[in-house]
């Protein structure tokens, strides 16, 4: 795939160093030409600096929006006629001071991408855990793949993230419609105030598959 990537922080670098290893070509971009020039030249691959407009065109069937929560609806906004007919994956988390859900009463993160850019097809991923763990090879746990839950409405563009998912070492699991980004959004904020705020094991909370219904 030819994969766009808005953003030159840790969640770029992350999942493009993953992406360019399973063969596809990347481009990143961001408001800063030189941010965007050495994380080109850290992940290697032939991976190209670019802005922001540069990388979305180059993204012809991926565009990673790994943007701060406050920026990635204007960005998308920015880059609407660009993104028309396109995959527009967002790994954000609107999650504020005392580990708030920035987004609550109102729509998704993901909503927002898709409410700003609505000729694209939004799908929400990858925002469950830390930028490190996307960065194992490959983030599996005691044999078992990390799950990765992927919301969206798009057929075609659901199977081209399930296919990012699997090249970073992931299982993907669906995870409804772009109307349940905001469950994903909502966990990963609780999911933080557990790991971070009370050093509590967030796993876990559920029981087993096998007695997810109760025991037996």
């Amino acid at each position: 795939m030819r994969i766009g990537v808005l953003g030159t922080g840790n969640m770029a670098d992350a999942l493009a160093t993953h992406w360019v290893r399973a063969g596809h070509q990347v481009t990143v971009g961001g408001r800063d030409a030189r941010k965007a020039e050495r994380l080109a030249g850290r992940i290697g691959g032939g991976v190209q600096p670019a802005g922001l407009r540069a990388a979305a065109e180059f993204g012809q069937e991926v565009v990673l929006a790994a943007l701060p929560f406050e920026a990635g609806a204007d960005v998308a906004g920015d880059l609407r006629a660009t993104l028309e007919g396109k995959v527009l994956l967002d790994c954000s988390n609107p999650v504020g001071p005392g580990f708030q859900l920035l987004t609550q009463g109102g729509p998704s993160a993901a909503q927002r991408l898709a409410a700003a850019a609505p000729g694209s097809h939004v799908v929400k991923a990858f925002n469950l855990c830390h930028e490190n763990v996307w960065r194992m090879r490959p983030p599996v746990f005691d044999g078992r793949p990390l799950a990765v839950p992927v919301c969206g409405d798009d057929a075609t563009a659901l199977a081209r993230v399930r296919e990012l998912v699997r090249d970073v070492g992931g299982e993907p699991v669906a995870g409804g419609g772009l109307e349940r980004a905001g469950l994903l959004e909502a966990t990963a904020a609780l999911f933080i105030s557990l790991w971070v705020g009370e050093g509590a094991d967030a796993q876990a909370i559920a029981p087993p598959l096998t007695h997810a219904a109760g025991p037996l």
